[in-house]
């Protein structure tokens, strides 16, 4: 029951935030911009086993890997921009992002 409320409510965010931003950038930007995944996952991860040090240790985690997450954010506007189609954009974002964590992944081992 718990697994589906999960899919549940996070399907209704996508769902929303993917409804905003058809109707107007701003606040469907802002709604995938705020950390709904990083607080869902959070929480149920507490609920379910009520141990803070988990909690605290992946919320530091989480901290580590906004800087290559952030590139495809960087690129894809400026690919974009540039005229570059946006499935190729997409594809040249999401490489970038990739070897930004895979160099985050090197400098922390």
């Amino acid at each position: 029951m718990l697994a589906l409320l999960k899919i549940a409510l996070s399907s209704i965010l996508i769902w929303a935030a993917s409804e905003a931003g058809k109707r107007g950038g701003t606040l469907g930007a802002l709604l995938v911009s705020l950390p709904l995944t990083s607080i869902l996952t959070l929480s149920w991860i507490f609920f379910e086993t009520r141990d803070p040090e988990r909690i605290a240790s992946m919320s530091t985690e989480i901290l580590w890997f906004l800087a290559p997450s952030s590139v495809l954010f960087v690129a894809l506007p400026l690919l974009l921009r540039k005229g570059i189609g946006f499935p190729i954009a997409m594809g040249i974002g999401i490489l970038l992002t990739a070897l930004s964590y895979s160099f985050l992944f090197k400098i922390r081992s």
